[in-house]
């Protein structure tokens, strides 16, 4: 017969957070994420402006989303 070993059971780890971090979880943001938005919107303007028949009501709409994202991201690390 195999011997039974018995580990010892997972407790929850309580986290420890920043204040920072304690509101930009409270707030449901991720920094991560609002700048990969904002990197993201920005990359895609750029995109629309370097194509030979250039999107610049595309361009413009993509730059609002980033300043967007970065407004965010502002509010929430000055919470």
């Amino acid at each position: 017969m195999a011997k039974i070993i018995y580990l010892p059971t997972r407790q929850a780890h309580q986290i420890v957070t920043t204040p920072v971090a304690a509101a930009f979880a409270s707030a449901g943001l991720d920094p991560v994420q609002l700048h990969a938005q904002a990197h993201n919107a920005l990359a895609m303007a750029v995109h629309y402006l370097s194509q030979p028949q250039a999107n610049v009501p595309g361009a413009a709409r993509k730059a609002v989303q980033a300043l967007s994202a970065l407004r965010r991201l502002d509010a929430a690390s000055c919470m």
